[in-house]
């Protein structure tokens, strides 16, 4: 698949942070992952499509986003166990942080590569 740039995945948790490297790699996009305290400075000059970011609790999450949104102008998918499902809750969630989508854990590999698409095509 020809996509523009990258996406960039910030995940403390090892085993989620490769599934979903294997996940987008599988469905064509370009991948770096990291963890939140390797997030100090950009890790490519150029800047990525998106940013997904798992954050524990949606409550202290807002420094976390604030500081990707200094670092990086691409839209921001944020995933965490904390969030309800449906609909109306994710999109209340993500108007309250600022982003363009949120993703409740657990999620599926089409949920997820459905909400990046969605963010993607947001941003466009």
């Amino acid at each position: 698949m020809d996509r523009k740039g990258y996406i960039l995945v910030v995940e403390n948790d090892d085993l989620m942070r490769e599934l979903l490297e294997r996940w987008l790699g599988e469905a064509g996009y370009a991948v770096i992952a990291a963890g939140q305290g390797a997030m100090r400075a950009p890790p490519r000059a150029d800047t990525p499509c998106l940013v997904i970011v798992n954050v524990a609790s949606p409550r202290a999450a807002q420094p976390l986003i604030q500081s990707l949104q200094a670092v990086y102008a691409a839209p921001i998918l944020v995933v965490s166990g904390r969030f309800r499902r449906g609909l109306a809750g994710s999109a209340d969630a993500a108007h309250r942080l600022g982003v363009k989508r949120v993703l409740p854990k657990p999620y599926t590999r089409m949920e997820l590569l459905s909400a990046v698409h969605e963010s993607l095509e947001a941003a466009e």
